[in-house]
């Protein structure tokens, strides 16, 4: 009997989206859809489970699970015994602490003595505590920032994207006290054939990642100017030179980071480079 590896995923939500989205991109199909619970793909040795982002971790530890995508707040929150086996870099967000626009702030003693709402009571105690602060923290499910305009806090902790819906509720976010983005975690006891399939799903993340935050880049330039532009661009290992019709002159083919290639483009430019294409990676095998 093939083994099959099982992976938690939220069942619905932006987290639930992205995941998806970084499967297809990996190759790897099944499907998915509203009011499913599980799925088996049909071409990589894995089973899919659908469920609330808050069971994922215990569903893990507990090997109910092997894999889950999980954002890094629900998972340190949580605090069940499971490994985060590799950062997945999207589904980012902050958790931070809100006060009414009316009110001044300082600093974090300012919340010495006070009542904060939140649903994650984990990370801000050991945020007040790490600060040397008191105060009293009040625990809900959700709807966390209308706590100050019914009288339950005077402050609210909770997860931020835009900051949009604090702006809404006549809040202002004034201190981040934790980073989330989304994360892979496993089970602590993965036998050998799990272990193969994980590192499997790792090698095609982990290429997809690359390929995401690489271009590739063809350009054309004089001859002279090929040692000046393949400093600017050394490639994965070396850039590929191809001489042109046109004599004394070459394309140049190469793999660049995306935040290089805008730093450095004046200077390629400035050395000699012309007709430059910068054309996106589907996927990067180092």
């Amino acid at each position: 009997m093939t083994t099959l590896i099982r992976i938690a995923l939220q069942k619905s939500g932006r987290l639930s989206e992205d995941s998806y989205q970084l499967f297809k991109e990996c190759g790897i199909r099944f499907d998915y859809g509203t009011g499913k619970l599980k799925s088996v793909s049909s071409n990589f040795p894995a089973e899919f489970l659908f469920l609330r982002d808050d069971d994922i971790p215990g569903y893990v530890e507990d090997g109910v699970a092997d894999l889950g995508i999980v954002g890094e707040n629900v998972a340190v929150e949580s605090a069940r015994s499971v490994q985060t086996v590799h950062r997945l870099g999207f589904s980012k967000c902050r958790l931070s602490i809100a006060i009414p626009r009316s009110e001044s702030w300082s600093s974090i003693s300012d919340l010495h003595g006070k009542n904060i709402a939140t649903s994650y009571p984990r990370l801000l105690g050991n945020y007040l505590a790490e600060q040397g602060v008191q105060a009293n923290i009040h625990e809900i499910s959700g709807s966390v920032e209308i706590a100050p305009s019914i009288g339950l806090a005077e402050a609210v902790c909770d997860i931020v994207s835009s900051g949009s819906t604090l702006l809404s509720n006549g809040l202002k976010e004034v201190e981040t006290i934790f980073r989330s983005e989304a994360i892979l975690v496993a089970n602590n006891t993965l036998n050998d054939e799990q272990q193969v399939i994980l590192e499997k799903l790792l090698f095609r993340i982990k290429a997809v990642q690359a390929a995401k935050n690489n271009k590739y880049i063809l350009l054309n330039a004089p001859n002279n100017a090929i040692p000046d532009i393949i400093s600017l661009i050394p490639g994965m290992k070396s850039p590929t030179v191809v001489p042109l019709a046109m004599e004394g002159w070459s394309s140049v083919h190469s793999v660049i980071n995306e935040n290089d290639f805008w730093e450095n483009i004046e200077a390629i430019r400035a050395a000699g480079a012309q007709g430059i294409l910068v054309i996106p990676i589907e996927k990067m095998i180092n």
